[in-house]
């Protein structure tokens, strides 16, 4: 089996595989570029991008701005040819200002989740950029096509349906989360690719469907593209990779990893995620870590009961600080065993996928 390319409205990858955004700042422009000039979308995750900057603490909003900006322009020169992308999170605060950076910046495709992108069609009117949701159900993609085709006229140029195994926030109950009753993403893609059926005849144009969470090896994308999708999204075998902008610590943390180690939390922003049991999800296990100062980075946050601030925890992660911070990992973390070339993990797949 020889893969496909992905097709993305007028856009054209030649390997149908999307790096997940990871934030904060373990996908950004180096490890973005690096997917793309390999064949695949390379993303780059606007969540506190700007923590770099002399004027975060601050000015957050045009730190961040500024900060996409510029990571979208290094990613542009790393790989000139190449599909780059950044994953916004629809909770997060400024979104709006967000997803204009993105446009100003020369971003291919905005994909978005952790919340309904209902809005999203109005805010890139007039440009060329493209549009994505992330969804964990038929039932939300119909939901949120019927908006965007009523409200706008859009369709999506691309679904990623994103299940249970995923690493960081997750668009499911902390109930459906358990090993023995969570649905497997096979049925919930087959649930999606139904349900835009009815869209794609209707405008006469091909939605594809993406899979991801828990994807891992290249047998795993050829199951999906013979299954029907149009190609998968895989977070957790780039962070072993040694274009991740991640600090050499938190690369680390994912190869010293146990299958018992991952585990579902509760994070701030009230949605279940899946992280490494450090010493601060065991500390606030016990007790409040009261925050210094709020970032205002999400809409539905409290700083009064919050229990600990997540962005300056996912910062201390990305940094090195590994047991202060907030490790998010996919479901198959623990498989990791060494750190390689984004080009070597991507020939791997395909040799893997092909033989199937």
């Amino acid at each position: 089996m020889k893969l496909p390319s992905l097709k993305i409205g007028d856009l054209v990858a030649k390997l149908p595989i999307i790096q997940g955004g990871m934030g904060v700042g373990v996908s950004g422009s180096k490890l973005a570029a690096a997917v793309a000039k390999a064949g695949g979308v390379g993303v780059i995750s606007g969540v506190q991008i700007g923590y770099r900057e002399p004027d975060f603490e601050t000015n957050t909003l045009e730190a961040n701005v500024r900060a996409l900006k510029k990571e979208l322009k290094a990613a542009r020169e790393m790989s000139p040819e190449g599909i780059i992308g950044v994953n916004l999170m629809v909770a997060i605060t400024h979104y709006d200002e967000m997803v204009q950076a993105c446009i100003d910046g020369g971003a291919d495709l905005i994909i978005s989740g952790a919340g309904l992108p209902l809005n999203l069609p109005k805010l890139v009117e007039g440009s060329s950029i493209k549009i994505a949701p992330i969804v964990s159900s038929g039932k939300a993609a119909s939901l949120i096509i019927k908006s965007w085709t009523k409200k706008y006229s859009r369709i999506p140029d691309l679904v990623v349906v994103e299940g249970p195994e995923a690493g960081g926030h997750l668009g499911f109950k902390r109930e459906e989360l358990n090993e023995d009753t969570m649905r497997p993403l096979e049925e919930i893609v087959k649930e999606v690719i139904e349900a835009v059926k009815e869209f794609e005849e209707e405008y006469g144009k091909k939605i594809p469907v993406v899979a991801a969470g828990g994807v891992y090896s290249g047998e795993d994308i050829a199951r999906f593209i013979k299954l029907g999708a149009a190609g998968v999204q895989m977070g957790t075998r780039f962070v072993a990779t040694e274009e991740c902008d991640a600090d050499p610590r938190y690369k680390q943390a994912y190869l010293d990893s146990k299958k018992e180690d991952i585990q579902i939390i509760i994070s701030p922003v009230g949605m279940p995620g899946r992280a490494l049991r450090n010493k601060l999800i065991r500390s606030v296990e016990d007790h409040r870590i009261p925050p210094k100062r709020c970032y205002n980075c999400i809409k539905k946050c409290n700083p009064k009961d919050t229990p600990y601030c997540i962005s300056k925890a996912l910062i201390e992660a990305v940094e090195g600080n590994v047991e202060d911070g907030l490790v998010f990992v996919g479901s198959n973390a623990y498989r990791l065993e060494k750190i390689v070339s984004v080009q070597e993990l991507m020939d791997e797949l395909v040799s893997e996928a092909e033989k199937v």
